[in-house]
């Protein structure tokens, strides 16, 4: 049995406390919020984002960062994209060297370009950082819906013993040096999620949400190895596998989203009606950055960004990317002849 705190008592962190409970580790559950903290201590759930889950005995939910921090043998970050650097410099000062910190949101910082794990490193350097992502919805894992992720790690040893403790009968983790695809691929994801959600908004058919979710894989993985990642991981669980759950599911926020900019929604219409945050919208001016710096066709990142941030028609930006000049599938691919 592991010490192990998540700071942030969304959905998400909220899942992966009660799964890690589940498994016998004495959990910590910290959210900055005291109205969250008082729900969760009275109710023993979330009643906003998984009601009708009820959290182990073995769970224990504070506003204390020194408490949630001191002492853990694995801190995991869960609070959304937009509050990690702050979370991580508010918590800090009660970090041991050396601590193992496993980040589970997916995002990249908009005005920097870092991913959450090299926000995280900047502001706290002596940590010993990973990631986990991959096909996982909390309302699903929650219920111990038989789930499959990995963990990014500097080291083997690293990945191994987080592997350790977030594995179970129903929640299997793989493991990968590819700490910068892993993280590519759980945050472009969220940006082609929202293409997707439009199609499904436009009353497109099957046809046109496939061939977006394909060509979103092949700009994703153009960049990510651009930026040092590995084709592997965008043909795996962090690159096709959420690809495929966030552009599909019901429980998408990203996804819902874009289904409501479909219907004629503007970005902060959808956004308050989803009522969470929509991380796809975050990363969506960072992708296009950084495809602009690595010299990176991306013609549905540019058009999401149109749409988001410029008023673009959704059916206008649709069509625009069908019209585009004449390509070949792979280029990298010859004739014989």
């Amino acid at each position: 049995m592991y010490k192990v705190s998540l700071l942030g008592a969304g959905s998400w962190g909220t899942a992966l406390a009660i799964l890690l409970a589940n498994n016998g580790h004495e959990v910590t559950l910290w959210s900055a919020l005291q109205d969250e903290v008082k729900m969760l201590t009275e109710n023993r759930e979330h009643m906003e984002r998984l009601p009708g889950i009820k959290l182990p005995d073995n769970i224990l939910v504070t506003a204390d960062a020194e408490k949630a921090c001191c002492d853990m043998d694995l801190i995991v970050f869960s609070v959304a994209s937009p509050y990690v650097r702050q979370t991580a410099r508010n918590v800090k000062k009660y970090i041991k060297d050396g601590q193992i910190i496993v980040n589970v949101a997916k995002g990249i910082e908009d005005n920097t370009l870092l991913t959450l794990t090299e926000i995280i490193k900047e502001e706290i350097p002596l940590a010993n950082i990973a990631v986990l992502s991959g096909p996982s919805h909390a309302e699903e894992v929650s219920k111990r819906i038989p789930t499959t992720v990995v963990i990014g790690a500097e080291t083997q040893k690293t990945a191994y013993f987080a592997q350790d403790i977030f594995m179970s009968e129903v929640f299997r983790v793989y493991t990968s040096p590819d700490m910068i695809g892993i993280e590519l691929g759980g945050s472009l994801k969220n940006v082609i999620a929202l293409a997707a959600g439009i199609v499904d908004g436009l009353d497109y058919g099957d046809n046109t949400k496939a061939a977006l979710m394909t060509r979103g894989i092949a700009e994703m993985s153009r960049l990510g190895v651009a930026m040092g990642g590995k084709m592997e991981t965008f043909a795996g669980l962090s690159g096709v596998g959420d690809l495929i759950v966030t552009c599909t599911s019901k429980h998408s926020r990203n996804r819902n989203a874009g289904y409501l900019i479909g219907k004629g929604y503007t970005m902060q219409e959808a956004m308050d009606e989803v009522k969470q945050v929509v991380e796809g919208v975050y990363s969506a001016k960072a992708a296009l950055a950084l495809a602009r710096k690595y010299n990176i066709t991306m013609p549905i990142v540019e058009q999401i960004n149109l749409v988001l941030f410029e008023n673009k028609s959704a059916k206008t930006a649709v069509y625009e990317l069908l019209l585009r000049d004449k390509s070949r599938e792979y280029s990298a691919l010859e004739w014989k002849e």
